[in-house]
């Protein structure tokens, strides 16, 4: 089993920064990975990839020493444990509303007698060619576990959720709170930030890293001044706000005629 170098950092009290690919792209994973990213989300509950492609991005991660973790969308656990199988550092699972769907992540991801996640030698095991009992021991110890709390039932049943053992992070998705808290879309909205701010101190008190969006520096800074360490982004924002700059330099610089002089 691989070394998980995102919970090593985290647990060093180090700010960790990810992206989440919802396109079908190991490059664009690989890609991030030589920039410099901590870890990255595939993301497989609104992205298409299907299981044979999630394994590919998770390979071009591995090549380039960024963490993969899987978000998926579905709470089974034989849908949760193929993305293991195929070699996921760990997994992101959303909409989780209660303790119970809290239990019922680390049950798919640990195996016994921690969970209940069904034995295979798949890549987490080089094909079992790794000894099962250390790799047991190892994926227990090394593989991550986020939760997402972004709804109204996830907030009402917040205490059970972040009290759930072998859980790393508690993540605090702004989208979706954004939509039940009636201000769709606006991530920022002084209500949507106020309810992250006030669940931070919790989790941080229950032993677990917080998580949530942050789009640029300054929504980085201020997550990380109150305890957040597992900060998230969106490929398509980088390539949108990349993309959107270098047409507005080039229009600019065709506009005023200096291209081509010498």
């Amino acid at each position: 089993m691989r070394t998980n170098s995102l919970k090593r950092k985290l647990k060093a009290g180090q700010p960790t920064i990810g992206a989440l690919v919802g396109f079908p792209s190991p490059a664009m994973v690989e890609t991030l990975g030589w920039l410099g990213m901590d870890f990255v989300v595939i993301d497989c509950e609104h992205g298409i990839m299907d299981y044979e492609t999630a394994e590919h991005m998770i390979r071009a991660a591995e090549l380039s020493d960024i963490t993969p973790i899987v978000r998926i969308g579905m709470n089974i656990q034989q849908h949760i444990q193929r993305y293991l199988d195929g070699g996921a550092a760990g997994v992101m699972i959303p909409f989780v509303n209660e303790g119970a769907q809290a239990h019922a992540v680390v049950d798919a991801v640990k195996y016994p007698p921690v969970g209940k996640r069904g034995l295979f030698g798949g890549r987490g095991s080089r094909y079992g060619i790794q000894p099962i009992p250390d790799y047991v021991r190892e994926a227990n110890e090394e593989t991550f576990i986020a939760l997402q709390i972004e709804t109204l039932e996830g907030l009402d049943h917040q205490d059970a959720i972040i009290a759930t053992p072998e859980v790393d992070v508690i993540f605090l998705g702004p989208g979706d709170l954004s939509a039940v808290l009636s201000v769709p879309g606006q991530m920022t909205h002084p209500t949507v930030v106020s309810t992250i701010e006030g669940l931070v101190p919790k989790i941080l008190a229950a032993g677990k890293q917080a998580g949530t969006i942050a789009l640029d520096g300054k929504q980085a800074a201020h997550w990380h001044t109150r305890g957040v360490n597992w900060l998230l982004t969106g490929t398509n924002r980088l390539f949108t706000a990349g993309a959107r700059q270098y047409l507005q330099d080039c229009r600019q610089a065709l506009a005023g005629g200096t291209v081509g002089r010498s």
